[in-house]
């Protein structure tokens, strides 16, 4: 038997709707109708939310006491996605950062078994092809040239139809090889980089098409030296952002939606270690890394990795920042999935349980 709800607002993943009832049966929505359409009679439920699209991580390390790196199984990909939809993100791409490509490779095999599954819909492979110069807290150690061997390892998770994330400094590759990558289908993204703006530039005209978590592991943008992050702002591509409050301050977060070209095109992070829905402690490359006053540390008090989920993130994108719930549902909704070529989750037909009901004001 159906039932009505009426939300406080529908986002539809790019319009905000008021007065709209969605109409359910079996935990599927089945009809939309505005409010003076709804047959005599029908009582529509009251919800306190804003109903939208799923919520979609395209960089999630961990969950749930494991992190993909210390855990490159099914297994340890079931326990990180269940980890995230209990704190309400409903997809997510497992990231495996800077490792022996041995453990790469069995990230690599894991989210391809998975795939599909749980909300899991591609893997992130940030690293081990990065600057050393700005490395964050990837391991020195592991990191490596671009190198023949990860080259078949995308080619082989392209053919296997695996939507792939791969973050890498682009001043160390080799003139063609984003262009080459691109062509394949994986979708190429700067990070962890000391780019120059005419780096930047070159990688862009090559089909660069986003920066991983924007200012972070990146140099600073100056007056005479813009670097790659004035280079990302002003461009149309896709922008990763970390939302915590501590890596980027939420002036700069509010800055980067006014400054871009194109709406549309800022990507919503957590960035989340295994501390989201499990201990406040883990271990990475040997090391220690605990919650501190809501940031995650290392020995030597620098940033290892976020202390957030998206759906706080969401919330603080428009209680912080000053976003409006539009713009901080589509950022964590409908741009990401545009980013990784995959597409837009309809509200119609999709059950109640891979939506997002938003505490957000309409």
């Amino acid at each position: 038997m159906m039932r009505w709800i009426l939300p406080r607002a529908v986002f539809d993943g790019e319009t905000m709707l008021r007065d709209v009832a969605i109409g359910i049966e079996d935990d599927v929505v089945i009809a939309r109708r505005h409010l003076s359409a709804l047959p005599d009679g029908t009582t529509a439920e009251p919800v306190a939310a804003i109903l939208a699209p799923g919520l979609f991580d395209v960089q999630v390390n961990g969950g749930g006491g494991v992190m993909l790196n210390n855990d490159p199984t099914p297994q340890g990909v079931r326990t990180i996605a269940a980890a995230h939809r209990s704190v309400g993100t409903h997809f997510i791409l497992p990231t495996v950062i800077t490792d022996l490509p041995d453990i790469t490779e069995r990230a690599a095999d894991a989210v391809l078994a998975e795939h599909g599954k749980n909300g899991v819909l591609g893997i992130h492979i940030e690293g081990p092809h990065i600057n050393v110069a700005r490395k964050g807290t990837h391991d020195p150690a592991r990191i490596r040239p671009f190198d023949t061997r990860t080259r078949n390892l995308l080619e082989r998770l392209r053919n296997h139809g695996l939507p792939v994330l791969f973050t890498v400094a682009p001043e160390l590759l080799a003139p063609g090889t984003i262009a080459d990558l691109t062509r394949m289908g994986v979708t190429v993204s700067a990070g962890h980089s000391a780019a120059t703006a005419e780096q930047a530039e070159l990688a862009l005209s090559e089909g660069l098409r986003g920066f991983t978590h924007l200012f972070n592991a990146m140099p600073p943008m100056t007056s005479r030296a813009p670097g790659i992050a004035a280079v990302a702002l002003n461009s149309t591509a896709y922008c990763g952002i970390i939302a915590d409050g501590h890596h980027v301050d939420d002036r700069m977060v509010a800055l980067c939606w006014r400054a871009r070209p194109q709406p549309g095109r800022m990507v919503l992070v957590s960035d989340a270690m295994s501390t989201i829905a499990g201990p406040d402690h883990f271990e990475i490359y040997g090391e220690t890394i605990r919650v501190q006053k809501g940031r995650l540390i290392n020995a030597r008090g620098a940033l290892a990795g976020a202390h957030i989920d998206l759906q706080t993130s969401v919330v603080r994108l428009v209680a912080n920042v000053g976003l409006s719930p539009q713009d901080a549902l589509m950022a964590a909704t409908t741009t990401p999935r545009d980013f990784m070529n995959l597409p837009r989750q309809p509200l119609l037909g999709t059950p109640l349980s891979d939506l997002f009901l938003a505490p957000l004001p309409d």
